[in-house]
């Protein structure tokens, strides 16, 4: 049994019916497309593009999910979309499952699903992305949708994921991962937390989602990010990020983390990834975890990228995946670790591992040939 598990009460346990819960990873989603130009091409002089379904929520489930574990995501779809029906067979594909209400789209200038239009940037010209989320039908998601009860109580969630980019996403968004937050905890659900700030989501509502981060927070098992992320999220004041000096980033982030988890006591692990780019096709790859009272450090190697969007949520769902199976700490961060260099080497944004040796391969640098 992991730590996490040790810390929850045995009268929530008790509300899951199920002894072993159905779903290994849940999260509040909405899903989008992503478009990005073969070879490494720029987009806007690409006319030959990769398509697939996107969400960071979903990308973190995908580590899970290919390791044979049932994960869920909670969405919305436009009904009758073309979009709507592609995005749900990647899911499947995925071993992803979902449930989500179908909203019609009312017309050409009603609902969708967002695009994300990215490149991966080569050698000194730097990867781009571009969102377009106009009318995105995933900012109407609503609690009301989906029966928690069910789905926590009696078929039973072990971890829900909540990021910060579906939290601020909308007022209606942050409603609704509160409300799930909540009722996950009362049936005994573990509750991830990717604080992931994006300033262009809180404009304007910088009071509210500091309100609502916080309550989240307060309920999280697990919390990711680093020091900005704390500060602008939760309203910590920290020491200035450590530029490109190891060492400064490392103490600089346990200084936070200590105050962190003197506010939130419920958060038994946190974490975040170290990253400094070289080139668009090399970065110095590690990370940092405390649990149990202990940290754990992975110091920066050289990877080899072939694409570095989705590095993040790969950390977190090997994180999440060392979790479900009662590794500590330190094994935790070695598999979250080699996780995100198994996203970067793909030109999707999402670690797709074909069994766990494949990643405690990476790890190892063990990158010979298997026959």
């Amino acid at each position: 049994m992991c730590a996490f598990q040790k810390h929850q009460k045995k009268d929530k346990a008790e509300n899951v019916k199920n002894s072993k819960k159905k779903y290994a990873v849940a999260c509040v989603t909405s899903m989008g497309l992503r478009i990005t130009p073969e070879n490494r091409m720029a987009v806007h002089n690409s006319n030959r593009f990769l398509l697939q379904a996107t969400s960071a929520e979903t990308n973190v489930l995908n580590v899970t999910s290919s390791l044979g574990r049932e994960c869920l995501a909670l969405t919305r779809f436009v009904e009758g979309s073309p979009m709507a029906a592609f995005i749900k067979a990647q899911l499947r594909a995925r071993n992803i499952a979902y449930e989500a209400k179908e909203v019609p789209q009312g017309g050409p200038w009603g609902y969708r699903h967002q695009f994300n239009i990215a490149d991966s940037g080569f050698g000194l010209r730097a990867p781009r992305v571009w969102n377009d989320r106009a009318g995105e039908v995933g900012r109407t998601l609503d609690p009301k949708d989906y029966d928690v009860k069910r789905i926590f109580g009696d078929e039973g969630v072990e971890i829900l994921h909540l990021s910060g980019l579906i939290a601020a996403m909308s007022p209606e968004t942050t409603k609704c991962c509160l409300a799930i937050a909540k009722a996950a905890k009362k049936y005994g659900t573990l509750v991830s937390f990717d604080l992931n700030y994006r300033a262009t989501f809180w404009k304007g509502r910088e009071a509210e989602l500091r309100k609502a981060f916080h309550q989240i927070a307060s309920v999280a098992d697990i919390l990711v990010g680093n020091e900005e992320d704390f500060q602008l999220c939760l309203g910590f004041k920290g020491p200035e990020a450590g530029g490109k000096d190891l060492a400064a980033k490392i103490e600089s982030f346990k200084t936070m983390i200590t105050q962190v988890v003197k506010k939130y006591p419920n958060a038994k692990m946190c974490g975040t990834t170290l990253r400094q780019v070289i080139t668009a096709n090399e970065h110095l790859w590690g990370a940092i975890v405390y649990s149990g009272g202990k940290w754990f450090v992975e110091e920066p190697r050289p990877i080899v990228v072939m694409d570095r969007i989705g590095g993040g949520d790969g950390f977190t769902g090997g994180l999440l995946y060392g979790v479900l199976n009662g590794w500590d700490g330190e094994k935790c961060l070695q598999f979250g670790w080699a996780s995100g260099v198994l996203a970067a080497s793909s030109l999707n944004d999402y670690a797709e591992p074909a069994d766990e040796k494949q990643v405690w391969d990476i790890y190892k640098g063990n990158a010979r040939v298997q026959r």
